[in-house]
C-alpha cells in the first residue's frame, strides 16, 4: 500500500498566472509652482534693473572690499562679538543658576539683573556706559585701583560692557530653559549617587541641557554680530564705523554701506554653518538620523536629478 502511494503520479501543473500589467504613474501637474517661479524671477529681474539704473559706483564697492581700514574694522567687529558673547555666556550660566536657586537673595538679584538689561535698549545701555564719567569722574576702588573714569571707559570697554551685560540677561533665560528641560529624576539619581549640587549641574544637567541651549545660543550670537554695529555710536571703530569714515571722506556713502552689508552677510553665513555643525553634534543620541550636511544635500539633489534624467517615464 505504501509503495503504491509512493509511486502515485504528481498532479499536473496548472496554467501559469498571467503577469500583472505595469502601472503607469502619471505625475501631477503643479501649475502653481511654475506661476510662482515666473513671478519671483520677474520680481528679481525688476529689482536688478532698478539697481542698474541707480547712480551706484560698483567699481568702488569692489575696490574697497579688501581695503585695510575695512578689514581692520571687520576684525574689530568679530573680536567684540566673540568676547561679548563669551562674557554673556558666562553671566548667563551664572545668573540662570542663581535664578533657579532656592536662596531668595540670589534669586531676587538674578531676576533684577534680567529684568533691567532685557527691559532697556542696547543703544541706551551703550550710551550710559559711555557717559558714566559724568556722574563718576573717578573710579576709586580704594587701595586696589584708582583712575579717571574717562581713561577706564575706553571704547572697547564700553562696547564690551554694553553688549556683554545685555547678552548675559538673554543667555540667562536660555540656559534656565535648557536646565529645566532636563528631567528632575536625573538630579535625584545624581544626588543618590553622592554627587553634590555643583557636580550634578556640571556633569549631568548641563551636558544634557546643551541640546536645548545650543540652537538659540547660535541665533543670539548671529544677532550679536549684527547688533555690534551700534558700538560705532561710542567711538569704537568696528566695520560700520570704518566703512562710514571712508564713505564720508570719499563721497561714496551708499557704496560703503554696500561693502559693510557684504561683509556682514559673509560673517553671518560662516557662523551659520558653524552653528549647524554644532547643533548636529549635540543632536547625536536624541535623533534617529542626523540632518544632512550641506554637501550631503547637494549630492542627494544631484543624485535625484540624475535618476529623473535616466527615467523617461
Amino acid at each position: 500500500m505504501t509503495d503504491k502511494l509512493d509511486k502515485a503520479p504528481a498532479p499536473a501543473p496548472g496554467p501559469a498566472p498571467a503577469p500583472y500589467e505595469a502601472i503607469k504613474a502619471i505625475p501631477v501637474r503643479h501649475y502653481g509652482r511654475w506661476v510662482s517661479a515666473v513671478v519671483v524671477i520677474a520680481l528679481l529681474g525688476w529689482l536688478g534693473y532698478a539697481f542698474s539704473q541707480g547712480n551706484v559706483m560698483w567699481s568702488t564697492v569692489g575696490d574697497k572690499l579688501l581695503d585695510t581700514s575695512v578689514l581692520s574694522g571687520l576684525w574689530h567687529t568679530v573680536l567684540i562679538s566673540v568676547v561679548s558673547m563669551a562674557l554673556g555666556l558666562v553671566l548667563g550660566v551664572l545668573f540662570a543658576v542663581m535664578r533657579l536657586s532656592k536662596n531668595p537673595v540670589t534669586g531676587g538679584v538674578a531676576w533684577l539683573y534680567i529684568w533691567f538689561f532685557r527691559g532697556t535698549p542696547v543703544y541706551v545701555q551703550l550710551l550710559m556706559w559711555f557717559n558714566l564719567a559724568l556722574i563718576f569722574p573717578v573710579l576709586n576702588l580704594g587701595p586696589i585701583y584708582k583712575n579717571n573714569m574717562v581713561d577706564v571707559m575706553s571704547p572697547f570697554v564700553v562696547a564690551l560692557l554694553g553688549l556683554g551685560l545685555n547678552e548675559g540677561a538673554y543667555m540667562a533665560e536660555i540656559v534656565r530653559a535648557g536646565i529645566q528641560s532636563v528631567d528632575e529624576g536625573q538630579t535625584e539619581a545624581s544626588h543618590a549617587l553622592g554627587m553634590t549640587s555643583t557636580q550634578t549641574m556640571r556633569r549631568v544637567v548641563l551636558p544634557q541641557a546643551m541640546r536645548v541651549i545650543i540652537p538659540p545660543t547660535g541665533n543670539e550670537f548671529i544677532n550679536m554680530l549684527k547688533t555690534s554695529s551700534l558700538v560705532s555710536a561710542v567711538q569704537y571703530v568696528d566695520l560700520l564705523r570704518a566703512t562710514s569714515n571712508i564713505g564720508s571722506a570719499a563721497g561714496a556713502v551708499m557704496e560703503m554701506y554696500f561693502v559693510a552689508s557684504v561683509w556682514y552677510l559673509v560673517l553671518t553665513s560662516i557662523f551659520s554653518v558653524g552653528q549647524f555643525y554644532l547643533e548636529r553634534r549635540y543632536a547625536r543620541g536624541s535623533l534617529r538620523s542626523l540632518p544632512l550636511t550641506p554637501w550631503q544635500r547637494i549630492r542627494a539633489n544631484l543624485a535625484g536629478f540624475s535618476n529623473r534624467g535616466g527615467n523617461p517615464a
